[in-house]
């Protein structure tokens, strides 16, 4: 079974968001990252880009396939987690200390549409 972390919104994508205050970090979960198998790449928007909730904002590539990140919020990218152009595998290592893009939300009501850790779970199951 796959980890999920109480406290964090989840995508039906698999992504998943931590909020700290007006910002949004955003990952994959353990689910896509076991689905995926070993990372070798990911491939992220830059700073100051905007994202937008249910678009594309980059992608992972494994060494069995390459899977669209799925943004679950809108915002501008503040930050994106350097560490992993020379380590995709922190992904496979830990998700949800690895974040992939930090974001400054443009509208917190967009987390009513995501998934708490209990419905996640339940999601993953089916």
């Amino acid at each position: 079974m796959a980890k999920v972390i109480e406290g964090l919104y989840y995508s039906e994508s698999h992504e998943y968001v931590k909020i700290e205050g007006e910002f949004g970090y955003v990952g994959i979960s353990d689910y896509a990252q076991h689905a995926l198998g070993n990372v070798v790449y990911v491939d992220m928007p830059d700073v100051d880009d905007e994202v937008e909730a249910g678009s594309e904002f980059g992608a992972v590539e494994s060494v069995k396939a390459a899977s669209d990140l799925i943004a679950p919020v809108t915002g501008v990218v503040v930050d994106k987690n350097e560490a992993l152009d020379d380590q995709p595998e922190l992904l496979n290592q830990d998700p949800y200390q690895n974040w992939i893009i930090k974001v400054e939300l443009s509208d917190k009501t967009e987390l009513d549409n995501l998934m708490d850790a209990k419905a996640y779970a339940a999601f993953c199951e089916k």
